[in-house]
């Protein structure tokens, strides 16, 4: 990968082994330490005495602020520098590593992982958008490929590290083992990454469309969290209107957060988007029911637990490189639609799933979405990326990203809802553990129904290679 292109607007070349080499390892740090944390939550409940709710804000309260901001953040880097977002990311997030580490309760650690998702915010969309402005369209699929296995690369390690690292000395240490990674990352960074990409250099930044986005995407988000009560039944009506404000607004905007007619117009950008959204809300929060079905129902160790998890993104890891060369010179969404129609085959099994279910079983079943997530995941985001013009890749990106974070949190909102509702805010134990099966099986059900309305949206987004997109 010593291969250079001269693409950057600066004139200065760029070597696209090490652009891809810094993006593929950041991603899988930051990865790493969201999926650790996931193996750590039983004895973070057990330090802190945390119930379902709180635990469900730890894990949702940094996907709750990088979901706000990616894309206000993907509109600034367009305007101040993709490579200068990324590495001020870098910096934020090691310092909330250090700080994570010390915290002294759990509203102290969910405020921590909040400002850690702003972090998160700066870096992820970046990292596609800069890989799509070195590769060009017949290379973006493998670069693209090779950046998500390094994602579920993360993914397969974090549960495994972060199981041994809590058995031996204890959470905390999952945070602190971050900080010397993360150095290393901002060094790569800003040492070894010539030049900057600007695409919309000039330009303003729409600071009222912003704020009106930020504040009605966290009222729908939060309320959605909390659609039990009153509160999130009034949130999730006023982020609705919010955001249809928002869209009337920056339709007339001289400088729109968003070029609404991309929706209007961009069949391959809207459906692809729908797709990742549905996708994610179908799929992230199995890891944390799995978490609690292993360590509790099953009584594993928390490092055996991570040996489990660890077979579904290790599929995924593995197949992810080939599924993105693939979507290269087969149009994404026959790839896309087949992986998705794996992910609903495994979340239809995982419904099933029960105290006396052998863990060959449930390893079989995670090995099942782990192909069905490598299938979807780079050809959709090539699929995106490729539809829309350079100037825009920052917003691009951070938009399929703001997708997958919006999948995730509902995905977390239909959990803790359902677990609510049939256990009410208890402790997860032994003693309820009938009652929590219960409730993962009717969330799998719910996911499995989700997954068939993603196929739908991922066949119907139309062609990538044979068409000109709509820029």
């Amino acid at each position: 990968m010593a291969q250079k292109t001269d693409s950057n607007p600066a004139g200065v070349q760029i070597n696209r082994g090490i652009v891809l080499f810094t993006n593929s390892i950041t991603l899988f740090f930051l990865t790493t330490i969201f999926s650790a944390v996931n193996v750590a939550l039983p004895d973070i409940s057990r330090e802190f005495n945390a119930d379902i709710i709180a635990l469900g804000w730890v894990n949702t309260a940094g996907l709750l602020t990088s979901a706000v901001l990616l894309i206000p953040f993907g509109r600034i880097s367009d305007i101040i520098g993709i490579k200068r977002m990324f590495g001020y990311g870098m910096i934020l997030y090691t310092l909330t590593c250090a700080v994570s580490a010390a915290a002294t309760s759990t509203l102290m650690l969910i405020i921590i992982r909040a400002v850690q998702g702003v972090s998160i915010a700066m870096v992820v969309g970046n990292a596609t958008a800069m890989i799509s402005n070195v590769f060009p369209s017949g290379q973006r699929g493998r670069a693209l490929g090779i950046t998500t296995a390094s994602v579920y690369v993360g993914l397969a390690v974090g549960p495994l590290l972060g199981g041994f690292l809590t058995e031996l000395f204890g959470w905390r240490s999952i945070f602190i083992l971050n900080i010397p990674i993360g150095l290393t990352s901002i060094l790569l960074i800003f040492w070894k990454i010539k030049g900057e990409w600007r695409g919309a250099q000039g330009e303003k930044l729409d600071i009222a469309g912003s704020i009106i986005f930020s504040l009605s995407f966290v009222a729908l988000m939060y309320g959605f969290t909390t659609i039990e009560q009153l509160t999130g039944m009034l949130l999730v009506p006023a982020g609705i209107l919010g955001l249809c404000g928002f869209a009337f607004w920056e339709a007339r905007s001289p400088s729109p957060l968003i070029n609404i007619q991309l929706f209007k117009t961009n069949r391959v950008f809207v459906f692809s988007n729908l797709a990742a959204f549905i996708n994610y809300a179908a799929t992230y929060a199995t890891v944390y029911l799995l978490t609690f079905y292993l360590q509790i129902v099953k009584g594993l160790s928390p490092a055996t637990a991570g040996l489990v998890l660890l077979s579904q993104p290790a599929v995924q890891a593995c197949l992810s490189p080939l599924t993105g060369r693939l979507s290269d010179k087969i149009e994404p969404r026959i790839v896309s639609s087949t992986g998705m129609a794996f992910t609903c085959a495994g979340l239809i099994m995982l419904s099933f799933v029960g105290a006396s279910t052998s863990l060959w079983v449930v390893i079989g079943i995670l090995i099942i979405l782990g192909i069905g997530l490598a299938l979807f995941v780079s050809p959709n985001t090539n699929a995106v990326m490729s539809s829309v013009d350079a100037r825009i890749y920052g917003v691009a990106s951070a938009t399929i990203n703001t997708m997958r974070q919006i999948g995730q949190m509902f995905s977390m909102g239909i959990t803790m809802l359902v677990l609510v509702i049939v256990m009410g805010r208890v402790q997860i134990s032994l003693e309820n553990a009938s009652a929590f099966i219960t409730g993962s099986r009717i969330s799998y059900a719910i996911f499995a129904i989700l997954s068939i309305v993603a196929i739908y949206a991922s066949l119907s987004r139309g062609k990538v290679h044979r068409e000109n997109p709509v820029k």
